[in-house]
């Protein structure tokens, strides 16, 4: 009974801690690109160098497609997201809502129609995956995956 009772309480200890030998890696979008079980020497990789924003330029920013509207940088975020969108036929973007990954409204942005970009602060946020909302005049939606690190 002693070595039952040893062999339950090893294996819940065992599992207990296998969630910290998972290791992720990411892409610049926030896409997983891979998940590894690290049974024994797990060493866990630098974190990239993160481009401290002075001035934004147009190469900085990025975009889901060449022929997208949205631009934003950078992601992931540490501090602050600028995000900047085209005005094109009179279709002005609304508001801004950010999300969190549960669905709840985490701050919203409104009466932005004579503006074509945002910064906005991530300071306040804790580290994960966010969600912003793009909505247009004409009732269109875009979304956004960010991740704040």
């Amino acid at each position: 009974m002693k070595h039952l009772f040893t062999f339950v309480l090893f294996a819940v200890y065992a599992l207990s801690n296998a969630q910290q030998k998972i290791t992720f890696t990411y892409d610049t979008a926030g896409n997983q690109l891979s998940r590894v079980l690290c049974l024994s020497g797990c060493t866990s990789k630098p974190a990239r160098d993160i481009k401290e924003i002075e001035a934004v330029v147009e190469e900085d920013l990025q975009k889901f497609f060449p022929e997208d509207l949205i631009s934003y940088y950078p992601n992931p975020v540490k501090e602050e997201l600028y995000l900047k969108w085209e005005l094109i036929n009179d279709n002005k973007v609304s508001s801004v809502i950010i999300y969190g990954l549960n669905g709840q409204t985490l701050k919203s942005y409104s009466k932005i129609e004579s503006v074509n970009s945002l910064n906005i602060s991530f300071q306040g946020y804790s580290i994960g995956v966010y969600i912003i909302v793009l909505n247009y005049k004409n009732g269109d939606q875009k979304s956004i995956k960010i991740i704040k690190q």
